[in-house]
């Protein structure tokens, strides 16, 4: 089973619509926006680190 984390960011907004991630044994990372869970998505952890640093550098 996986262990689904939320941004901080998405508590208290009034919304519950957020991105989900979770991390398999295997390295896989999975993730999902909260208001469809069972529509999940794949990537490798590598591709998924160049993502969120792309995000940090250009906001």
């Amino acid at each position: 089973m996986l262990s689904w984390q939320k941004s901080s960011y998405s508590s208290g907004n009034g919304s519950s619509n957020c991105v989900e991630v979770a991390t398999s044994p295997d390295g896989v990372v999975h993730f999902r926006e909260s208001d469809r869970p069972t529509d999940v998505a794949l990537t490798a952890r590598p591709t998924w680190a160049q993502f969120l640093a792309h995000l940090k550098r250009n906001p």
